[in-house]
This record gives structure tokens, C-alpha cells and sequence, in this order.
């Protein structure tokens, strides 16, 4: 936008700093800045900087959020990144960038973007386009928080997701956490200290052998936070899982036993409450039972799962939940809370403050005006973080539970009438024939390779059915699927479907999609 001699008092031809915005150059600044190798800078007036934000958000309302959710449009438009590298601005430069180039970003930005609010991505465990979550976001952004709006918010959302997972009178402690992982991390932490708080003073040096035991279908969190904790991802015990994916209770008393024998110390159960691929609940209450006869701490990974528990429907699921001691519950994954909203549920109140704080006199001063129980910071690994409960309160204040729980038997239900179709669609074959959760997990054998299974080389063939389909649809862009092998089966689909604005007219479109990109292979 060119500015104008009222907007601009005065042009200096200095180098430019950080802050600086070039609005505008003349021919003659251009020619200055080439003679004495200087940025013109000419500083922005609010006027400019308000034009540039409402422009701004224009495109991105357009172009991402109304554009880039429409059925008509593409996924994706996909480009190898060395061809990305060529279409792209990438380049950072000492001249600062005019407002008519940023804007240009802003649109390139979106258009070689994955739309993962599109109705056709059903790749990851997270998707959708929640506009309440979308303002939430936005809001908390602007105001770049320290506030003691969010701390009240955080209280009476994690109080309130305590009280859906059955914690009395939603009492003990909880956090939101930078992502699923961190909060199985602090999870374990919070465990070892409960098993041994000399831990947290002497370390290391003070510990037995300290054993997990998780699932073999479990998130790979569970062993990297335990080799970043200090633990060793050799002493994370993988449990036996059974055909529907589902922690086999029996091996998990084999495991803790052989543990024992070996002179290890066994302190913590990680379940888990809908697993990556397969979407399987393990069983809590019979893992409490052992957790309480051996007594130790039992996590329940729900990051995935936990959005069941807004149903009264489907919170069967994760029956025994109660019971746990920790619970990680990810609102931006069956929920479709924006990226990211992830918490840690505790039974035990306190215990993150124990375990984390290290009471920085110049932070969290102990003489304040106000009662410093607010002062919830220190409880955190982190010092900076991000206010990522407003954009899910948000969404819980516009829907209500109700609302939620709607969403929750929406998306069952569509999982369910796809599963249905396919059961009964020539050339898809289930791996799970009766997933309990919204992971639908399919080969799509095509007609080339039907009625060969007896062959040898049948698996091989099929292995490279997957890749071959993904990369077409890729490059279309016409929807975006997962895949992957798992144990000794040869690639398979993976759909997931959380979306509630899906409707059946989308599930057959998707199957006829992977019938249409499978003809020719």
C-alpha cells in the first residue's frame, strides 16, 4: 500500500533493523539504497499497520478457512520440496519486506499448505476446522497472555475434566501440557517421585532399577520420555496386546514378576485408552487390579481416547479410569480443539508442585497483595508457555457439554457406517473387524491382486499397494490418508474419523475415491 506524506514525517536511509516495514520506495530511494548499499526505511503508521492485520485476516478467512474447507477444492496442492523451494519466498534477506510481499506470503503460505481442516483429510489424529476453536486461538495469540483470566480458565477446565474422569468431586491436580508426549513425561516423573521422592534433590544416583510397563502397540512416548527422564528405554517392559490391540493383563503379570526376580523395581503401568493405529482401549480396571495388588502408579494414556468420555454413549470405553493416578487427555484430538491442547489429569493434588517447582524467589514471589495459590507457573518444567485452555473453553462455553457430546456420537457413527460399507465393497479387507474406536484400519486390494492370496509373493505385492495409492492422492490432492505396516502385516490404511460435519454422502466419496486411485495398480 503506498503511503502518503501524511503518514510518513520523514524516510531514513539507515540499515534497516528488525522492526523496520518497507510501506513503499520510490525510484529515487531504490537508486540511494543501490549507490550506498542502505535500506530505505519508512516506519509504518498504526493506519498502515491496522490495514495490513484486516488484510491479512481477509485472506486467511478466505483462502484457509472457507476455501481451504470447501469439498470443491483440493487437500492439498502438492509439490516436491525441491520444486517448493523454487515456487516459495523462503529466503530471509537484511532489506525488510513490503506489505504487498508479506501478504503474498501469507497466500503461498496457504496454498502449498495441507488443509487439515478439509472435510477429505482424515490422515492424523487430529483434524477439522472448529471456528470457535479458530477464535479462541486468534484471541489468545493477540494478547500474547499474561493474565489472570487463563489461570481461572485453566483451574475450572482441568477441574472439570478431573470430574468427567470420575475423580472425586473433580479434586487433585492437573496441567496443560506443550503436546500428548510431554504429558506422559510428566506423568512418569511425577510416578518415579511418588515411588522415591529423594529423587527430585539426589537424582539418579539414589534409584534402583526402575521399571514401565506399557503396551506393545503403545505411543513411542512412553520410551522416549523414559530414556529423557534417565530411566533407559530398556527398562520400558513391552506387554503383550491382544487381536482387537488391547493390553493382555495376564503377560502384564508375567512382565512385573520378571522384574522382581531380575532384583528391578517395578513403579509404574502405562495404559492406554486408544492407540495410534488400531484405536484400542486396554482394560482398565482389570490393569488397576494388578497396579493395586503390586502397588504401583497407573497413567492412562487417553490423548487419543479421551474425547469418549464426553458421551454417555461411548465412556464405556475407558471404563476404570477413575481408578488411575494419571491421566493424559489431548481436547485437540477427538475433540478438535486447535493444535495444541493437550492436559495431565492427577488424582493427587499437589503433586506437581513437589515434584517440579524450584521456587525462583525473583518469579514467584511469596509477599504478594494476592494469594499466590494462583501463581501456578512453577508447577511446569517450562518458564514461558503458551495459554492453550482458551481456545478449548471457548469451544466448551459455545457447544456446552452437550454440544461436545454430540460431536463425540457423531463421529462414532460415521465410523461406524463406513466400517459397515466396506464390510460388504469388493477389494476392502479389515484389519480389525471390530474397531472400537473411530480408527477404521483397511487393505484395499485391487483388482489385479484379488483371488491370488495362495500366491507366495501375495504380501509383497500388497505391501506396495498403499504407498502407490497414497502417492496418487497425494499428488492429486483429492483427499489425504494414512498408512503403515504393523508387526508382520504388510501396509494397510489407516482412516480416522473425528470430523462431526461429515456426512454419509463424504463416506462413500472416500471409498469410491480409493476404488477410483486402486483401479490401474
Amino acid at each position: 500500500m503506498p503511503a502518503t506524506d501524511e503518514d510518513i514525517q520523514s524516510v531514513n536511509y539507515e540499515p534497516a533493523t528488525y522492526s523496520d516495514a518497507i510501506v513503499s520506495s520510490s525510484d529515487e530511494e531504490i537508486a540511494y539504497t543501490k549507490k550506498n548499499k542502505a535500506v530505505p526505511t519508512v516506519l509504518p503508521s498504526e493506519k498502515h499497520h491496522e490495514e495490513f492485520i484486516k488484510d491479512c485476516v481477509e485472506i486467511i478467512l478466505s483462502e484457509a478457512v472457507f476455501e481451504g474447507t470447501d469439498r470443491k477444492n483440493k487437500v492439498l496442492d502438492f509439490h516436491n520440496p525441491e520444486e517448493l523451494e523454487k515456487l516459495f519466498d523462503f529466503e530471509i534477506r537484511n532489506c525488510p519486506s513490503t506489505h504487498e510481499s508479506l501478504k503474498k506470503l501469507v497466500r503461498d503460505t496457504v496454498q502449498y499448505s495441507v488443509k487439515t481442516g478439509h472435510p477429505y483429510f482424515v490422515n492424523q489424529l487430529f483434524s477439522s476446522l472448529d471456528p470457535y476453536g479458530l477464535v479462541g486461538q486468534w484471541l489468545t495469540d493477540a494478547l500474547n497472555p499474561i493474565t489472570p483470566v487463563f489461570t481461572l480458565m485453566e483451574e475450572c477446565v482441568l477441574r472439570e475434566m478431573r470430574r468427567i474422569v470420575g475423580f472425586k468431586d473433580g479434586k487433585g491436580d492437573g496441567m496443560f501440557c506443550p503436546g500428548g508426549s510431554m504429558a506422559n513425561g510428566y506423568a512418569i516423573n511425577c510416578a518415579r517421585y511418588k515411588y522415591m521422592p529423594d529423587v527430585k534433590a539426589k537424582g539418579l544416583h539414589c534409584l534402583p532399577r526402575l521399571v514401565v510397563f506399557t503396551s506393545e502397540d503403545a505411543h513411542y512416548s512412553v520410551k522416549k520420555m523414559a530414556a529423557f527422564l534417565g530411566l533407559g528405554t530398556d527398562n520400558v517392559y513391552l506387554v503383550k496386546t491382544d487381536s482387537r490391540g488391547r493390553m493382555d493383563v495376564g503377560h502384564l503379570e508375567e512382565e512385573i514378576q520378571k522384574s522382581l526376580s531380575e532384583g528391578a523395581a517395578p513403579f509404574m503401568v502405562s495404559a492406554t485408552s486408544g492407540t495410534t493405529v488400531i484405536g484400542a482401549f486396554d482394560p482398565l480396571g482389570e490393569i488397576a487390579d494388578v497396579c493395586d495388588k503390586y502397588k504401583l502408579w497407573l497413567h492412562v494414556d487417553a490423548a487419543w481416547g479421551g474425547g469418549a468420555l464426553m458421551s454417555k454413549r461411548h465412556r464405556r470405553l475407558l471404563a476404570g479410569i477413575e481408578r488411575a493416578d494419571s491421566v493424559t487427555w489431548n481436547p485437540h484430538k477427538l475433540l478438535t480443539a486447535p493444535q495444541q491442547c493437550s492436559t495431565l489429569l492427577l488424582q493427587h493434588e499437589g503433586i506437581l508442585s513437589a515434584v517440579h517447582s524450584a521456587n525462583a524467589g525473583y518469579l514467584f514471589q511469596k509477599d504478594k497483595f494476592y494469594d499466590t495459590k494462583y501463581d501456578t507457573g512453577d508447577k511446569h518444567v517450562q518458564c514461558g508457555r503458551r495459554a492453550d485452555v482458551l481456545k478449548f473453553w471457548f469451544m466448551w462455553k459455545a457447544k456446552g457439554t452437550s454440544g461436545l457430546e454430540q460431536h463425540i456420537d457423531k463421529v462414532f457413527e460415521n465410523a461406524k457406517f463406513f466400517l459397515d460399507t466396506i464390510k460388504h465393497r469388493p477389494g476392502f479387507e479389515l484389519v480389525v473387524e471390530e474397531p472400537e474406536c473411530t480408527n477404521i484400519c483397511f487393505w484395499y486390494i485391487p483388482p489385479s491382486l484379488r483371488g491370488s492370496i495362495s500366491e507366495p509373493n501375495y504380501k509383497e505385492k500388497l505391501h506396495k499397494i498403499a504407498p502407490k495409492i497414497k502417492e496418487k492422492m497425494m499428488k492429486e490432492g483429492t483427499m489425504m490418508v494414512t498408512y503403515q505396516a504393523d508387526k508382520e502385516r504388510p501396509n494397510f490404511f489407516r482412516i480416522v474419523f473425528q470430523n462431526s460435519g461429515l456426512e454419509k454422502s463424504d463416506m462413500l466419496y472416500l471409498i469410491e475415491e480409493f476404488e477410483r486411485l486402486g483401479a490401474e495398480f
